[in-house]
Parts: C-alpha cells; sequence; structure tokens
C-alpha cells in the first residue's frame, strides 16, 4: 500500500481516485472545487479544498512524506506548471503530471515532473493501432519501439503447441500468457497448446509482430 497526493479532481483525475482506492492505497485529494471534493470523499482518505498553487499550503502537506504526488490538473496550464514545480522544490519523492498537449508535456518535464501522462494521445495511439488490423484485440506500449500485444489466435497456430511453431526463434517475439474464455494463463511451457479460440499475449518489437498479423491476415 502506498501513500499518494493527488491533485485536481476533474474526469480524469476523479477515475485515478477510484482506482488507487480500489487498490487500497491511500490517498489525499486536493482541488479548489468544493463540488469535486465532496464528490471523491468516498474513495479518499482525506480531501482538501485548496489552491494547489499556493506554496505554503503544498509546505503543511508534507510532500516528502508521500510516495507519489499526481498532477491531474490538465486543463489549467499554469496552475499544472506552478504546482509540479512547487512539489520538486518541497521535494516530493516521485512526480506524476498530466499533460493536455505536447507543449504542456515538455514544459511538465522541465518543471520537475519525473513522468508525464498525456491521455489524449495515448488513447489516440491506442485507437489507431488497435482499428488497424481486426485481429489486434489490445496492446500496452513499453518503449518507443517494443509493447505487449494481444492477438486473435493466428488460424495456423491453432492445435500445435508453443514448442512446435518455435515461435520465439521464428518469429522474434515472446509469448507471454494465452487468454481462454477470460481466464489468463502466463504458465507457459513448450507444450502448452494453442487453441483457435483463445487469444495470445505477445512481447516484441513492434514491426516483428506487425509482421506476423499481416501475414496471418493475408
Amino acid at each position: 500500500m502506498k501513500s499518494i497526493l493527488l491533485i485536481g479532481l476533474g474526469r480524469y483525475g476523479r477515475h485515478v481516485a477510484r482506482k488507487l482506492h480500489a487498490m487500497h492505497h491511500e490517498i489525499m485529494a486536493v482541488d479548489k472545487n468544493e463540488e469535486l471534493v465532496n464528490e471523491v470523499l468516498p474513495y479518499t482518505n482525506s480531501a482538501l479544498i485548496a489552491d494547489s498553487t499556493d506554496g505554503h499550503f503544498l509546505e503543511s502537506l508534507g510532500v516528502r512524506n508521500f510516495d507519489a504526488c499526481i498532477v491531474a490538473i490538465g486543463d489549467d496550464f499554469q496552475s499544472s506548471l506552478e504546482t509540479t514545480l512547487r512539489l520538486r522544490e518541497l521535494g516530493a519523492k516521485y512526480i506524476v503530471a498530466r499533460a493536455s498537449s505536447s507543449i504542456h508535456e515538455k514544459f511538465l518535464l522541465r518543471n520537475g515532473a519525473d513522468e508525464v501522462v498525456y491521455p489524449e494521445k495515448q488513447l489516440a495511439l491506442w485507437t489507431a493501432i488497435r482499428c488497424g488490423s481486426d485481429h489486434l484485440l489490445d496492446y500496452f506500449e513499453l518503449s518507443k519501439n517494443y509493447a505487449i500485444y494481444e492477438i486473435a489466435m493466428p488460424e495456423i497456430w491453432a492445435g500445435h503447441t508453443v514448442g512446435e511453431l518455435d515461435i520465439r526463434r521464428i518469429h522474434h517475439v515472446n509469448v507471454l500468457g494465452i487468454k481462454h474464455e477470460g481466464s489468463l494463463d502466463v504458465e507457459i511451457t513448450p507444450k502448452t497448446l494453442l487453441q483457435a479460440e483463445d487469444s495470445i499475449l505477445l512481447l516484441g518489437a513492434q514491426e516483428a509482430v506487425k509482421k506476423l498479423i499481416d501475414d496471418g491476415e493475408r
């Protein structure tokens, strides 16, 4: 369990609060809008109505004591930057900040954010990749070149084992798991049998997975 300072309770911030609550983390939430603060009260250990650009207020929270600080302010460019900078100056351990544009993203990193989340950009990328292939079911980017893909089982793989297909050597991807009727099996061995109705999780370079999918769609 981690202690999280969550600043900004718009739609994005509220979703973050609910998820952190479901994961049993301790949350202190902050927003200057009383209505939004009241809305997240059931999902937090404490919620405060305040202006996060107020350095004295942030100092009173003891930001060094939180495992992470999340700046979920998306629409107020200036407040987002000021809050991130003040958190860094006060010695926050780890700062994750939400960006609403590419410029915003660059300034947040310069102002002290350890990590920047740009939801619209990331969702757009996921949507484009997901809709670009009938066989791609899900996608999670790990770096510029590598990602985890969930794809429908290639027809020619069904009825064979992982070892028989020699997937890693031939296709240059790693099999991480098999989804069968909603359940995920991650104990993959060379004897694991692949079935037509299942989906498969692969880790690999984008080019390798794209070629595998394209070959299966021809």
